[in-house]
């Protein structure tokens, strides 16, 4: 099995947050990742300790979304800066990985 190294981001929002569809377009149409995905969670708390939280009683429009996207770290580093300037201190997560490849 192949392997190459890759960078992983992720980018804690919430659905309220207008910034999605926004950088869905950047990642896909722009930057032309190699992989993302869109994460709903059903409870979540950042800084400001305001918990967002769906019940089955209260569907909530403002819950916790994370985008988790990966490529080639130089190409990574490079959005990433740009992504730094656009989110708050906190919100962008980035890692070191492996993604296995067609050999």
């Amino acid at each position: 099995m192949n392997t190459i190294d890759v960078t992983m981001v992720r980018i804690y929002l919430t659905e309220a947050n207008a910034r999605l569809h926004k950088l869905l377009a950047l990642l896909h149409d722009q930057e032309k990742v190699r992989g993302v995905t869109v994460f709903r969670g059903i409870t979540g708390f950042g800084k400001s300790g305001v918990m967002h939280s769906s019940t089955l009683l209260d569907m909530s429009l403002n819950l916790p979304v994370i985008v988790e996207f990966f490529d080639a770290p130089d190409k990574v580093e490079i959005i990433c800066e740009h992504l730094h300037a656009e989110f708050e201190p906190g919100h962008v997560v980035c890692w070191s990985a492996r993604v296995n490849v067609e050999e």
